[in-house]
């Protein structure tokens, strides 16, 4: 009986919404509707996949230059010394794939021969790329030369002494107006000002390779040495600053740093213990990726969804043709309404014949948008008709990810709110009182 009863509900919604000659402007705006949600819809899920696309891109090229997870010493002058058994527990773990010492310090950095006046502070990142231990993808970012940070002769002076070799970013060699195979030269400004009488360390080098991050801010600040190089520059000895760590699944980062933490400080007491010197509660602290760029990361969400609540505005007004639309519909089909009760339709069934039409609607509307969206998403990433300039963005096209959770969102609260606005109209048709509604005219 249940049955019977939704298939009649069921055919006398389809057949409200079949264009007649007297209704032919009810049916143009049910058309009208169907397109409101088809591109309220559309929208959404394009916008979304644009900023997943960004969102990737930005995440890609920040992790991919800086390691997932840091490792910090809370000893001292917080300097590293022994940190060859702290790599050895780290690596001990079983989702870390590497673990590398690393030297962060910063420095003045400045052409040779000095004929130009140009200097810029930077950052020197001090890599243990010997023995192949290495955190980034720097090699993979040389945008000209190679990744040579080995001591060899400078082939611009031969008979010199061998120089160390030098990374440098790509807007800071713009900035310094410095190529591949010209001289730079490092100078280490810690304890220096204008009022002391020390003048900065420098050291020379030669420039074998220039990095191209797609970041201003660092390729415009960052300069790349061994480790070697790094601790004789700064006069470190043997210590370093930290230890990058890079693991298999980078969105667990956050978990398995507070998994080295403690396996660091577990190993730390247990040195303290075999010895007679004291050590803290904590001798160690991690920092992940997504705590370092927590701001822009929240940014981006945040921006992502202001988006998505703003849009949801298209389906909203889409939502509002269909309550008019539905309305029309039931000033217009009284008399039908009232013949149908008087044959003992409940109001039950009336309200689902309208919120069965209005459900129709939205879900034709919901369909439509989400694949137009899909195939336009498609298209952009397979064949990215939407260029950008690569010197001002340093991608080659507007980059999308679709995401299959975006899709089903979207399209849930889009026939959501369809349902919702045929609410009011199927409440009012099914108020209608038998006997009135036969005299309607």
């Amino acid at each position: 009986m249940p049955r019977k009863r939704w298939s009649y509900e069921w055919f006398i919604a389809l057949r409200y919404l079949r264009s007649k000659r007297q209704n032919r402007f009810v049916s143009l705006i049910t058309y009208i509707s169907v397109g409101g949600v088809l591109v309220g819809v559309a929208a959404l899920v394009i916008v979304l996949s644009l900023f997943n696309g960004f969102e990737s891109e930005v995440r890609e090229r920040i992790i991919g230059e800086r390691a997932h997870i840091n490792v910090y010493s809370l000893l001292g002058d917080g300097s590293i010394s022994e940190y060859d058994p702290l790599i050895d527990v780290i690596l001990s773990l079983d989702e870390v794939v590497s673990a590398a010492p690393y030297v962060l310090e910063k420095a003045v950095c400045a052409p040779v021969p000095t004929t130009r006046n140009a200097a810029a502070g930077v950052i020197v990142h001090g890599l243990d790329i010997t023995s192949g231990r290495l955190a980034t993808n720097l090699e993979e970012n040389i945008a000209f030369g190679d990744l040579d940070l080995t001591t060899a002769p400078d082939p611009a002076n031969p008979d010199g002494r061998p120089l160390p070799g030098i990374v440098l970013g790509r807007g800071l060699a713009d900035q310094l107006g410095i190529v591949v195979g010209e001289r730079v030269a490092l100078g280490n400004i810690q304890g220096f000002s204008l009022t002391s009488a020390l003048t900065p360390y420098i050291r020379p080098y030669r420039v074998t390779g220039i990095s191209e991050t797609g970041f201003y801010e660092y390729d415009a600040s960052s300069a790349y040495v061994s480790l070697d190089e790094s601790q004789k520059l700064f006069k470190l000895g043997s210590d370093i600053n930290g230890i990058a760590v890079r693991v298999a699944d980078r969105d667990q980062a956050g978990r398995i740093s507070e998994e080295i933490e403690v396996a660091l400080n577990r190993y730390a007491e247990e040195i303290a213990e075999s010895s007679v010197a004291s050590s803290p509660s904590v001798a160690y602290f991690t920092v992940d990726w997504m705590q370092r760029h927590k701001g822009l990361f929240r940014w981006m969400t945040l921006e992502k969804w202001g988006s998505f609540a703003i849009l949801n505005l298209i389906i909203l007004v889409a939502a509002f043709n269909i309550a008019s639309t539905l309305i029309m519909v039931v000033l217009e089909k009284t008399r039908d309404i009232g013949i149908l009760k008087s044959m003992g339709a409940t109001a039950a069934s009336i309200t689902r014949v309208f919120i069965i039409q209005g459900s129709v609607v939205g879900i034709l509307g919901t369909l439509l948008g989400c694949v137009i969206g899909y195939v336009l998403c498609w298209t952009q990433r397979t064949f990215e008709f939407i260029a950008l300039p690569p010197d001002i963005y340093l991608i080659d096209a507007l980059p999308v990810r679709v995401d299959p959770l975006d899709f089903a969102s979207v399209a849930l609260g889009s026939m959501l709110i369809c349902v919702m606005a045929a609410v009011y109209p199927a409440r009012k048709a099914a108020g209608l009182v038998p006997v009135e509604a036969i005299r309607h005219e």
